[in-house]
C-alpha cells in the first residue's frame, strides 16, 4: 500500500488535501505531517483512518520519523519560510536517505519565469535533487480573502495591498485540494510535468472589493498602497519580515507581468467547473461580517 505523507496537513490546502484523498476510496495510507499531534487529533476526529507525525520545516529533527517507510510527499511552503536553502534542502537530503522519489508540490501560477520567487527556488531543487515530481501551479487563492487579508476587511472593510490594478487569476482551494489528491493518486501518469490550475475569471482587488460588497453584504473597498509604507504597516502587525516581503513580491511584481494566463486543466481532470468568485463569497460571507 503506498503512503503518502501530507505536509503542512492542517493549514487550509492540506486539510483539505487529505479530505478529497480519503473521499477517493483509494488503497493509500494517508499520513498527516503536524507541528503538534496532540492539537491535530482534534482537528482529524473525523479521519480515524489517518495516521498523524510530527512534522516541522524549522526542525530538521523531526524529518526522519516523517519520512518513514514513505513512497509520495505532498509538499507546499509555509508562508513564514523565505529561505529555501536553510529549510528545503536538509528536507531533500533527508528524503534522498529515505529513499522518497516522488513529491508533489504545490507551487504558484509563474513560478517558472519568476526566479526571485520562493516557489521557483524550491521547484529547482527539487529538480535539482533528483526527485520524480509533479508542479501544480495554481492561480491566487480565494481562501486569501477569508484568512491572510480578513483582519482589514472586518476590521477597516478594506483591502490593503501594493496590486494596483494587476489582475490576478482567483482559485478556490477545494478546487486545488481536489486536483492535488487526484494527483498524488495517479501520480505515474502525470510525473514530471507542471500544471496551471486557474479558475476562469481574472480580476483585480477593485473588482474583488466590489465582489465581497455585493456577495457578503458587507462594503468593502480596496486601498493601494505603496510596497514601502505596505511593509512598515504590516510589520507594526506584528507580521514576520519574511512573510511580508513574499506578500510584496506576490501582489507587486504582477502590475508589471501580462494578464495570468487561464488554464482548464482542472476541468480536463475533475470534469467539473471551477468555483465562481461570487459563489465563493456568498459560501462564506459569514467571515466578512465584522
Amino acid at each position: 500500500m503506498q503512503r503518502i505523507l501530507v505536509t503542512g496537513a492542517t493549514g487550509n490546502v492540506g486539510y483539505d488535501v487529505i479530505r478529497f484523498l480519503s473521499r477517493l476510496q483509494v488503497p493509500v495510507r494517508i499520513v498527516a505531517g503536524v507541528r503538534n499531534v496532540e492539537k491535530a487529533r482534534q482537528v482529524f476526529k473525523d479521519f480515524p483512518a489517518l495516521e498523524l507525525v510530527q512534522f516541522d520545516f524549522e526542525q530538521p529533527a523531526t524529518f526522519t520519523e516523517a519520512l518513514n517507510n514513505i513512497d509520495r510527499v505532498f509538499l507546499l511552503r509555509p508562508p513564514q519560510i523565505a529561505k529555501i536553502k536553510k529549510y528545503f534542502d536538509p528536507l531533500f537530503v533527508q528524503m534522498q536517505k529515505q529513499q522518497v522519489k516522488q513529491v508533489v508540490f504545490l507551487s504558484v501560477q509563474g513560478a517558472e519565469k519568476s526566479k526571485i520567487i520562493p516557489h521557483h527556488k524550491i521547484e529547482q531543487g527539487i529538480k535539482a535533487f533528483g526527485f520524480d515530481y509533479i508542479f501544480l501551479r495554481p492561480g491566487y487563492f480565494m481562501q486569501n480573502l477569508t484568512t491572510t487579508l480578513l483582519t482589514d476587511i472586518r476590521e477597516k472593510q478594506q483591502i490593503v495591498l501594493p496590486a494596483g490594478k494587476a489582475k490576478f487569476n482567483w482559485i478556490d482551494v477545494e478546487n486545488i485540494s481536489e486536483a492535488a489528491a487526484i494527483l498524488l493518486h495517479e501520480f505515474e501518469h502525470y510525473k514530471n510535468r507542471a500544471f496551471e490550475l486557474t479558475g476562469y475569471e481574472n480580476e483585480d482587488f477593485y473588482a474583488v472589493s466590489q465582489i465581497i460588497t455585493e456577495n457578503a453584504h458587507v462594503p468593502v473597498t480596496f486601498k493601494n498602497v505603496n510596497p514601502l509604507r505596505f511593509y512598515f504597516i504590516k510589520r507594526r502587525t506584528g507580521m514576520p519580515r519574511g512573510k511580508i516581503l513574499v506578500m510584496i513580491m506576490l501582489h507587486f511584481l504582477p502590475r508589471f507581468q501580462p494578464e495570468p494566463h487561464i488554464s482548464d486543466f482542472y476541468e480536463q481532470l475533475t470534469h467539473k467547473a471551477p468555483t465562481k468568485l461570487k459563489t465563493f463569497v456568498a459560501r462564506e460571507r459569514v467571515h466578512f461580517t465584522p
